[in-house]
């Protein structure tokens, strides 16, 4: 059973079409990454999953049917802007949410100082949220978002203001969540996180998507004429090579126009003047087929 399903979903404020026949699932044990640029309609789509917006069409499951006090229950939720109780204390903070997710004090106590210790909070846990660094507010609001033990996790923007021994800690435990069987639906710029870390993806631009697959699928969907080759030889003097550049013990080879890659890899197989030691095709980084698809829209 899928934790979520969307069927093309929409839904418009006034003239602003915030969602245009969205459609994707998420699985237990993936994290899923929804990304797009500001106004995108990210925001929206999470809001509908999540019973705060109604759609104005379409159909959405969260674990095999309709939203349910209980089913709210079973999911965390990191917002991109951050509201804990800035006068309250930190352990006070994280034990009250947790009640008002169904979970019993002592369960709360036991769960709470087990992360507050794992993310070297312990000794700030008496202080008030207004006393806390950006850095440490964002570790308690992922304390609150995962506490109670939810099947499905929605963060966005979960690395924003921590420094990169804490962003890997995050990212860390992020990973052993997804290997629990947990979904997780990451929303983030840092398209080198997503890389790194998501199973499948959608794009999301002007409400409707315009990328939707595995990571992997997506990257060399986009790959152009450019293989990467690591080796000993005149890489730069072949004739099926248009440009050759040479970075880091590694040359990234532009074919001449009508050039396969694998026409090429048959030559450096068959030259006894070049030893190849790896050849892959390049893919681009999904930033930049994020600032292609984005980016040119804008020019445009």
């Amino acid at each position: 059973m899928s934790s979520v399903v969307l069927e093309n979903v929409t839904k418009q404020f006034g003239s602003t079409q915030a969602a245009n026949d969205v459609s994707f699932h998420v699985e237990p044990g993936e994290i899923f990454g929804l990304l797009g640029p500001n106004g995108a309609g990210k925001t929206t789509t999470i809001r509908m999953m999540l019973d705060i917006l109604r759609p104005d069409n379409g159909r959405i499951e969260i674990f095999g049917g309709s939203m349910t006090e209980k089913k709210k229950n079973q999911i965390g939720y990191l917002p991109e802007e951050r509201g804990l109780y800035a006068d309250l204390k930190l352990m006070d903070v994280i034990l009250y949410l947790a009640s008002l997710k169904g979970m019993r004090k002592e369960t709360a106590v036991s769960a709470a100082e087990t992360y507050l210790k794992r993310l070297d909070l312990w000794e700030h846990k008496d202080k008030k949220m207004s006393a806390l660094s950006r850095g440490m507010h964002q570790k308690a609001q992922f304390i609150v978002t995962v506490l109670h033990d939810p099947d499905l996790i929605i963060v966005d923007e979960p690395f924003s203001g921590l420094d990169p021994v804490n962003t890997e800690l995050i990212r860390r435990m992020i990973l052993e969540l997804r290997d629990q069987g947990k979904a997780i639906i990451m929303s983030t710029h840092q398209m080198h996180q997503v890389e790194a870390m998501c199973d499948r993806m959608v794009l999301i631009h002007h409400g409707r998507i315009v990328l939707d697959g595995a990571v992997d699928a997506v990257r060399r969907q986009f790959a152009g004429n450019t293989v990467e080759v690591s080796g000993s030889g005149p890489f730069d003097q072949l004739p099926q090579v248009q440009l050759a550049q040479h970075h880091n013990h590694t040359w990234q080879l532009t074919l001449a126009d009508g050039v396969t890659s694998h026409e090429l890899l048959r030559e450096l197989v068959e030259n006894e003047a070049i030893t190849v030691e790896h050849f892959s095709i390049a893919l681009p980084s999904l930033n930049e087929i994020f600032i292609r698809i984005v980016g040119q829209d804008n020019l445009d």
